[in-house]
């Protein structure tokens, strides 16, 4: 059990760098008004990571779900801020 939670953690900790960077991606992807690509970072943090990192909270039955609150704002205003730059 001790080691399912210790690499739980570590997942946790790598799915945080790894949304860290698509933000980043997708930042950039505006400023080249690159929106499809954008588009798909923000499907792949959506989809994917935030939903595998939902399920390593439940694993170590984290009660506190700020982190992927927080990661779900960031989220809306990514797009919000997408789609004006498309008009």
């Amino acid at each position: 059990m001790v080691k399912r939670i210790k690499r739980a953690e570590k997942g946790i900790e790598s799915l945080k760098k790894q949304i860290e960077e698509h933000f980043r991606k997708i930042e950039a992807d505006i400023q080249e008004n690159n929106i499809d690509r954008g588009r798909y970072h923000l499907k792949e943090i959506d989809k994917s990571l935030l939903a595998a990192l939902e399920i390593k909270i439940k694993i170590l039955r984290i009660e506190d779900d700020k982190l992927v609150r927080s990661y779900r704002e960031r989220l809306e205003k990514v797009w919000i801020q997408m789609n004006q730059c498309k008009q």
